[in-house]
């Protein structure tokens, strides 16, 4: 039996987690996706979600964002929720300002999303088309799409896989200030271990459809990939995938090459 419980923005306090999951299963035929969940996430809490193809992350937050159903256990949510998949998912015959506000029903819509675009650093794009985006551009209007909903809860599937390196890392640094401003709780579903790292206060790591593990990231914001501890905690997460890491002498060969990269991460997250 499946419980699915969605709760008004009004009745959320600090004292109650917006996302809470009971003994949740999710399966297809005889496979269970989700196997037996239990999981809160605190209000404001950054969550990653790391696990190999299969795992059951995807599933997880389809449900979360009421795009698929559980077949048991007890699921709570808030009311208020939006997601941002990889593909920015809007359509091509709107402007960005009407793909931001599409399907909501409120006074003053297009002051809310020239609001919101302005928010991503779109304020001179509100009358393009989507084709005229770059990727960057486009998974923003997708990101100001979620906002503009002040959601209790946004969930992100790997919004930045498609972008290249240097719009991902602003993208993170995006993010971050726009989930310290709007204090939603968070879900990221991600493949990349340091992303998770950098953006996380914790990351869970989903294996057969229950949680592995997961670890607490308590390095001090704004992180980067040189900070002290980040290594460690990488290392961990990686051995959890399955994946093994470098011994130390390789690491110290890659040292110079990573104090690059921790530059490049300090203009991200500074």
């Amino acid at each position: 039996m499946s419980s699915i419980d969605l709760v008004e923005a009004s009745k959320l306090t600090d004292a109650v987690a917006p996302v809470q999951l009971r003994n949740v299963v999710r399966q297809f035929g005889q496979q269970r996706v989700i196997d037996g969940l239990d999981l809160d996430i605190a209000p404001g809490e950054f969550v990653a979600l790391l696990g190999a193809s299969g795992s059951g992350k995807t599933t997880l937050l389809r449900s979360l964002a009421g795009l698929d159903s559980i077949d048991s256990g007890q699921l709570r949510v808030p009311k208020a929720r939006a997601a941002v998949f990889q593909e920015p998912r809007l359509m091509p015959w709107k402007r960005a300002w009407k793909n931001v506000i599409l399907g909501l029903r409120v006074p003053n819509a297009k002051t809310r999303a020239v609001e919101a675009l302005t928010e991503v650093g779109l304020a001179h794009r509100l009358e393009a088309y989507p084709a005229t985006l770059s990727g960057g551009e486009a998974q923003r209007v997708a990101l100001a799409r979620g906002l503009v909903r002040e959601p209790k809860l946004l969930l992100l599937d790997e919004p930045f896989a498609a972008l290249d390196a240097l719009t991902r890392i602003r993208m993170h640094r995006l993010i971050i200030d726009l989930w310290r401003k709007h204090t939603p709780a968070v879900l990221l579903v991600t493949h990349d271990v340091d992303e998770a790292i950098l953006l996380a206060d914790r990351v869970i790591v989903l294996a057969n459809g229950k949680i592995a593990e997961q670890l607490t990231i308590d390095l001090p914001r704004a992180r980067d990939t040189g900070q002290e501890g980040f290594q460690q905690i990488r290392a961990c997460l990686l051995k959890l995938l399955g994946v093994e890491t470098l011994e130390p002498a390789a690491q110290a060969n890659g040292t110079a090459r990573q104090a690059t990269a921790s530059s490049v991460r300090r203009f991200a997250h500074g």
